[in-house]
C-alpha cells in the first residue's frame, strides 16, 4: 500500500470524519463509492488546492502522484452547499477553488485560509456561520425510518438535493462499503453475505464490483489500494 490515511472522528454537527494521508510513491487505486459531500485539501510540490467533491455511485480507477499530502474533511449526510449542491458534484464533477495566496483559497467571494487536520472543526463552523455550509435535518429523519413531518414526496426531493442520491443509493453504498470492512477483516464471503444482508454470494459480488471496483475473494486478499474507507456499523 503507497497511501497511508489516518483518520479521526468529530464532535461537531456537521463533520462524520476528518482524515489525512500521504503518499509513499505513485500508482493507482480505486475510488470507491461514497455517499458524502467532502472537502480535499491537496498539497504536491509546493502547490496547494482545496477540492469540493460530491458522492460516487460506483468504483473508478485513479492515479496518485508522489510524495503528496491531503487533507480530507467529510460532511454528514445531508450536509452541503446550497449554491453547489451535492447532485452538481456527484460522480467526479469536482470543483477546485482558486488559490489566493499560496496559504488560502477564494470562496464566496473571500479569502479563506487552507485547514489542517486539527483546525477543521473552526474552519466547518465559520462557513456554517456564513450560510456556506447547511444541513437538511429532514435527511437524517429518512435515514432513521421517521415519518417525515412533509409528504413522502417532498421528503425525497429534500433528500435528493441535500446528499445527491436517492435513499436507496446511500443504503447501496454503505452496506457495500460495510461489506468491504468485513472481507478485509478476514470475514469470510458467506458470513459476510449474512451480515450484510445480501440475498446471496453473487449479490454480494456484483454488487462489490460496481461500488467498490472488486470482487469478495479480491478484497479478502487486500492487494488493492483503495480509497478512504472507515469502519461502519451496519444500520438496522
Amino acid at each position: 500500500m503507497f497511501l497511508n490515511f489516518e483518520d479521526r472522528p468529530s464532535d461537531s454537527p456537521f463533520i462524520e470524519r476528518v482524515w489525512r494521508s500521504r503518499s509513499e510513491r505513485g500508482g493507482s487505486f480505486v475510488s470507491i463509492a461514497a455517499a458524502n459531500f467532502e472537502m480535499a485539501v491537496t498539497r504536491h510540490r509546493g502547490k496547494t488546492l482545496l477540492t469540493l467533491r460530491g458522492p460516487e455511485t460506483k468504483a473508478t480507477a485513479a492515479d496518485c502522484p508522489a510524495e503528496g499530502a491531503w487533507l480530507g474533511i467529510r460532511f454528514k449526510l445531508g450536509t452541503f452547499m446550497p449554491r453547489l449542491t451535492p447532485e452538481e458534484l456527484r460522480d467526479h464533477h469536482d470543483v477546485t477553488l482558486p488559490d489566493a495566496s499560496g496559504r488560502s483559497f477564494w470562496l464566496d467571494g473571500s479569502a479563506w485560509e487552507y485547514p489542517d487536520f486539527d483546525t477543521a472543526e473552526n474552519f466547518v463552523a465559520r462557513l456554517v456561520q456564513k450560510g456556506i455550509i447547511t444541513r437538511d435535518p429532514m435527511v437524517d429523519a429518512v435515514m432513521r425510518h421517521e415519518q417525515p413531518l412533509r409528504s413522502l414526496r417532498s421528503a425525497q426531493r429534500h433528500f435528493l438535493r441535500a446528499t445527491g442520491l436517492t435513499y436507496r443509493d446511500v443504503r447501496q453504498i454503505e452496506r457495500a462499503r460495510y461489506a468491504t470492512n468485513l472481507l478485509r477483516e478476514g470475514t469470510s464471503i458467506l458470513d459476510t453475505v449474512y451480515k450484510a444482508r445480501y440475498f446471496d454470494q453473487p449479490h454480494l459480488t456484483r454488487s462489490l464490483k460496481l461500488l467498490v471496483g472488486q470482487t469478495p475473494v479480491e478484497l479478502g486478499r487486500g492487494a488493492a489500494q483503495l480509497s478512504f474507507l472507515y469502519k461502519t456499523e451496519r444500520r438496522p
